[in-house]
């Protein structure tokens, strides 16, 4: 039975999904508007109303966000729980790791991979396990708009989302290659 149920959920999602904004709200997670959460996010199921994330937020894919630490069970009987806020327009890369009771202030981008084990100040960028300050985000901002031209700039024809042709994408790695990156809408 409960293999037919598994089948029929996966049958059932395939022909109408819904996004991870939706089913962490339906869960209960206050999330605010415009926020976008990628594939295979984990957001502590067990304590999930002790997680607030922020409007305009990015959450790339494989996200760990945490409420709650249970290393503590076994020697005290009790789990460790932390409220976790993600603040507004905040970009949290890919694999990252958000532990309980952390703050990440608006505007902040957290490097992809790092483990954020405290508070992260507005408008700062930080990477790293442990994650640690790089720079500011204005500075980050300053630096990468260096790096743009017209020539590596791309729009949204040079994505997947507008059916990109091989000659597209051949362009695009050759550009890529000769300025060691490139930037698309």
């Amino acid at each position: 039975m409960n293999r037919f149920r598994l089948l029929l959920s996966k049958i059932y999602r395939f022909f109408f999904p819904i996004d991870e904004v939706t089913k962490f709200r339906r869960m209960g997670v206050k999330i605010g508007e415009g926020t976008k959460i990628q594939g295979d996010v984990i957001i502590d199921y067990s304590h999930y109303w002790l997680i607030e994330i922020g409007k305009n937020v990015t959450i790339a894919p494989r996200v760990h966000i945490l409420a709650h630490d249970a290393s503590t069970k076994r020697e005290l009987g009790y789990a460790k729980l932390g409220v976790t806020t993600i603040g507004d327009d905040v970009f949290v890369g890919a694999n990252s790791i958000i532990l309980p009771g952390v703050t990440i202030g608006a505007g902040s981008i957290v490097g992809a991979g790092s483990v954020v084990t405290k508070d992260i100040p507005s408008n700062t960028v930080v990477a790293g396990n442990p994650a640690r300050f790089i720079c500011s985000t204005e500075e980050y901002y300053e630096k990468v708009r260096q790096k743009m031209n017209k020539d590596n700039c791309f729009d949204e024809r040079y994505t997947i989302k507008k059916n990109i042709s091989e000659e597209k994408k051949q362009e695009q790695i050759e550009v890529v290659k000769k300025y060691g990156c490139g930037f698309v809408e």
